[in-house]
């Protein structure tokens, strides 16, 4: 049944209304800002790789003149947010463009580390189009640069686009060493604060957290870092500012680490499946 609209709104409707308006006049950026920001990383996922787009650039100069747009797109958009900081626009626009090359470099690195580590890969040009690890590096690595250069919220929300496509979290602060690979990946979530080395392989439903959440931390080393040439598979939880995993260690699926290890270390659960006869009048699975 349809309820017809009143042609008067009622006294709190048109209270709430005002309320609502004020809340929108007091913003200090646009209302388009989230809808600007999937625009810009899409088009800049385009650019950098054919596999993302949606129309074939047949020259460098069309290729530079894209370069050019979102530059000019990312200060337009961001200019509302950095009214009182110490940064411009111009300098994050500029900053943010010299970065790409490098950023570009450490992407192809990041997809050669998950095609080489994967036996079901079958190509480079594979994972790029549909690994949702690379989708997600992809993404972060960008957003980390413009964390970098201290714009607010604008990185947050590229990085919330590839936890909304990818099922992976990864906060656009935390900083990440090259050749990073993603196996599988749903379920990661890696913290603010991490500091993760080169050559560092990580499973499904790994964790990089903080033992606190306590707000007056907001400032401090929360999550742990993890150095070169370590593998974590699934599952496994490392939390707190000041666990390090020493380079070349691997941790076990399950484990829950809030304490250093040293190089070279092998960590595991230590549990054991029991297997015994069942009873052969019993329906339930559970039955003893």
């Amino acid at each position: 049944m349809n309820t017809p609209m009143p042609t008067e709104p009622t006294p709190h409707l048109r209270a709430f209304a005002a309320e609502l308006k004020e809340r929108r006049d007091s913003l200090a950026f646009g209302v388009q800002l989230k809808q600007g920001a999937q625009q810009f990383t899409d088009e800049l996922l385009a650019v950098l790789f054919p596999h993302f787009c949606h129309e074939t650039y047949f020259a460098a100069e069309e290729i530079e003149a894209r370069l050019a747009l979102l530059e000019r797109d990312l200060k337009r958009m961001i200019a509302p947010l950095l009214a009182n900081a110490a940064i411009t626009p111009e300098e994050v626009g500029a900053a943010f463009s010299a970065a790409l090359p490098g950023i570009h470099a450490q992407l192809l690195l990041d997809a050669e580390a998950i095609n080489l580590g994967d036996p079901a890969a079958e190509s480079l040009d594979e994972v790029i189009l549909a690994y949702p690890g690379f989708t997600a590096i992809a993404i972060h690595r960008p957003a980390h640069e413009l964390y970098r250069l201290r714009v607010p919220i604008f990185p947050r929300l590229l990085s919330e686009l590839a936890h909304q496509v990818t099922g992976i979290d990864i906060h656009p602060g935390a900083t990440i060493g090259t050749s990073f690979a993603i196996d599988h990946g749903t379920g990661i979530v890696i913290g603010e604060s991490a500091v993760i080395g080169n050559n560092v392989k990580i499973y499904q439903g790994v964790t990089l957290g903080a033992l606190s959440v306590k707000k007056s931390l907001a400032r401090s080393k929360r999550h742990p870092t993890i150095e070169d040439n370590v593998v974590i598979y699934a599952q496994a939880v490392i939390l707190g500012g000041d666990t390090v995993i020493g380079h070349d260690s691997v941790v076990g699926g399950n484990v829950w680490l809030t304490e250093s290890v040293p190089p070279y270390s092998y960590v595991h659960q230590e549990s054991r499946a029991i297997v015994r006869p069942k009873d052969s009048n019993a329906t339930d699975l559970y039955a003893i």
